[in-house]
């Protein structure tokens, strides 16, 4: 059955998603800021709204829509930050908005570019209201692009969102040259350190190590073509962080994550050695080898006890 979405957002992600669902054969509108429909035309009907804004774009996208009448219509986001006002996930404005409406996380190893030339690649959607999450996935999934459902939209939406400043170290290791033995105990610890975050915060351990979580740090971490990676490889060569992102194509969320993440990790008593060094990076408080030797010098310690690594 054809199914009315509309896509709010025209960045490389809103439009990668808009793509898919109408090569299944729904009906797609998109959205963005330089559109000349308003987007109360665009959503006009709309039985799915997906939103593919950055983060500092969620806010004010959710308070437009408070006055049009959204009965029945599910909100999948697919935006990977947190709110620096609120700390609160892009999925916790929506639902906090609309508390009648079923929301969707979506997330997953997506690089837009590769989905687009017709690679294969899988995603995940996560959300309270699996028959949503159901319903979702039927929209999105083909023979190209494979969509799973699970129950715990949280740590989909933090595997999704963490990963990013995990990407940025990652990015930092490659452009010092550092090797693979580094590149590989990085990453390892940096999915400690996100399932360590995750279980404070209340997700499921076993998200992170699906689609969202592991599958996405590898997608994200190895790949010139995500713009966190391009920060961490830009910054390691020697160029300043205004430079790097007045030259980016989108927004490379894991600079306002790691700030946020930071300070609610000092607040609640979470250790995150690798986003702290990665915060101190950004703010040019340290030099990138100075964040790798600090790594380097801390206390030995069990690999296993994630509360304490």
């Amino acid at each position: 059955m054809e199914t009315k979405i509309a896509v709010i957002g025209a960045g490389a992600w809103g439009t990668t998603l808009a793509f898919l669902a109408k090569a299944n054969g729904h009906q797609v509108r998109v959205w963005s800021r330089q559109s000349s429909s308003t987007l109360a035309d665009v959503l006009a009907d709309a039985d799915i709204v997906v939103s593919a804004v950055s983060m500092k774009g969620v806010r004010p996208v959710v308070e437009q829509l408070r006055s049009l009448q959204m009965n029945k219509v599910i909100f999948v986001t697919a935006t990977k930050g947190l709110d620096p006002s609120t700390t609160c996930t892009p999925s916790q404005i929506w639902q906090a908005a609309f508390p009648a409406n079923s929301v969707v996380v979506l997330a997953g190893p997506n690089l837009s570019k590769e989905i687009q030339a017709g690679l294969p690649a899988a995603t995940v959607v996560g959300s309270n209201d699996l028959e949503a999450a159901k319903l979702v996935q039927t929209l999105f999934n083909s023979s190209r692009f494979r969509v799973y459902t699970n129950d715990d939209p949280l740590g989909v939406e933090l595997g999704g969102t963490l990963k990013n400043v995990m990407a940025i170290a990652a990015g930092t290791c490659d452009g010092l040259q550092l090797g693979t033995n580094a590149k590989a105990a990085l990453l390892t610890r940096g999915l400690a350190e996100i399932i360590r975050i995750g279980n404070h915060w209340g997700a499921k351990t076993d998200t992170f190590y699906g689609l969202s979580g592991l599958g996405d740090l590898l997608a994200t971490c190895n790949s010139p073509l995500s713009r966190n990676y391009q920060v961490g490889y830009g910054l390691a060569i020697g160029k300043n962080l205004t430079e790097i992102l007045t030259n980016l194509e989108g927004t490379a969320e894991g600079v306002n994550t790691s700030q946020v993440l930071v300070h609610l990790a000092n607040q609640q008593g979470i250790y995150i050695p690798i986003s702290a060094q990665v915060d101190r990076l950004l703010k040019g408080e340290i030099t990138p080898q100075a964040a790798v030797d600090s790594l380097m010098l801390r206390d030995v310690k069990p690999e296993t006890h994630l509360s304490n690594n």
